[in-house]
């Protein structure tokens, strides 16, 4: 019997990817949604009895559709999906009602382990090659074919972002015991003078103190920037139980120390997807207190034109935010895209 299986994700590219790896001749009909108010209108038509489920989406993210999933009852086995691999995100959901939890990306051995331990996958399930042609995909499937040119619609980047984040904020986690709220990557190619125009957009009202650090690999290069927030500094000493004083000196080291974290995190999880490897120069303090624009004037390269992706930083139940800003040039993104293309393409 035909199951019907439901994807949740806002990324196309992710999309893609939990159906090469879902089962080889399962016999499913598949559909898909991009949020959670989707799903759930897809689930009450019978379209998911196993749902695969995203946390990061607009709209209604992955933790409001458990919740509503819970609330109503509705029939679906939910296995989440994500890049958010917080030990903490693994307990909220698992409250939440869903069966399991997969980190992204994924492969079709851990789909299939985890399908096999719940009896959600049966041999039965599985039919003969010449019976099963091709997956049947009750969407339409243009939504699935990503070539050279769909790039530009920065879509990719967005989930190899997405991704890297979640891989950052499960090490700030860990490293300082908190929740790290995570939200969606903004991606985009911009010029030097748009990313100037983004970075005044920072709250300028407030002194920021802004860390820098290079990196290239395999035809990619680019510089990571980490603006901290003046008012977010007592309480980062607080949070990584800094003892003494609170001077220059120590809220260098402490924001030096963060940015290797978050920066090596970040650059290791992209690394790790696109199967290329960084090295990093050392990072260099580019000011303490001072004004936004004064770091956009004095250090902020003047490229032709940059992949720029910005996440913004959250601790749950704490005074502290920062921006991490990867920025990777014009004359990488060839190299990039190949990569990348190359990931759709792997069978």
């Amino acid at each position: 019997m035909t199951i019907p299986i439901l994807i949740c994700d806002d990324s196309s590219f992710a999309r893609k990817q939990m159906v090469r790896a879902l089962p080889d001749n399962w016999d499913v009909c598949i559909s898909f949604a991009e949020n959670g108010e989707e799903a759930i209108t897809a689930i009450k038509a019978g379209k998911a009895d196993i749902l695969f489920l995203d946390l990061n989406m607009p709209v209604l993210d992955g933790y409001g559709t458990l919740k509503i999933i819970s609330e109503q009852d509705l029939p679906t086995l939910t296995i989440v999906v994500s890049g958010d691999i917080q030990p903490e995100a693994h307990k909220r959901v698992k409250a939440y009602g869903a069966l399991d939890f997969i980190k992204k990306p994924t492969s079709k051995s851990k789909v299939k382990e985890i399908l096999r331990n719940y009896g959600v996958l049966r041999d039965e399930d599985l039919i003969a090659n010449e019976i099963l042609n091709e997956i049947k995909i009750e969407d339409d499937d243009s939504r699935l074919r990503v070539s050279e040119d769909k790039l530009l619609h920065l879509d990719p980047y967005q989930e190899v972002a997405n991704v890297a984040m979640g891989r950052a904020g499960d090490l700030l986690a860990r490293v300082l015991g908190v929740k790290v709220q995570l939200p969606i990557p903004n991606v985009n190619i911009l010029a030097s003078s748009e990313l100037h125009m983004m970075l005044k957009a920072t709250e300028e009202n407030q002194g920021i103190s802004a860390v820098c650090q290079g990196f290239i690999g395999s035809g990619i290069s680019g510089e990571a920037l980490i603006l901290f927030y003046d008012s977010s500094l007592d309480e980062l000493a607080k949070l990584m139980k800094y003892e003494g004083e609170v001077n220059d000196a120590a809220e260098r080291e402490m924001l030096v120390d963060l940015s290797n974290i978050l920066i090596g995190a970040f650059l290791k999880g992209i690394s790790d997807q696109l199967d290329l490897s960084f090295s990093q120069s050392h990072p260099e303090l580019l000011g303490l207190h001072r004004n936004v624009n004064d770091i956009i004037n004095s250090e902020v390269r003047n490229w032709q034109e940059i992949l720029a992706i910005e996440i913004n930083y959250v601790i749950e139940d704490h005074d502290f935010k920062c921006d991490l800003l990867i920025l990777i040039t014009q004359q990488s993104l060839k190299t990039f895209n190949n990569k990348i293309i190359y990931l759709l393409d792997e069978k």
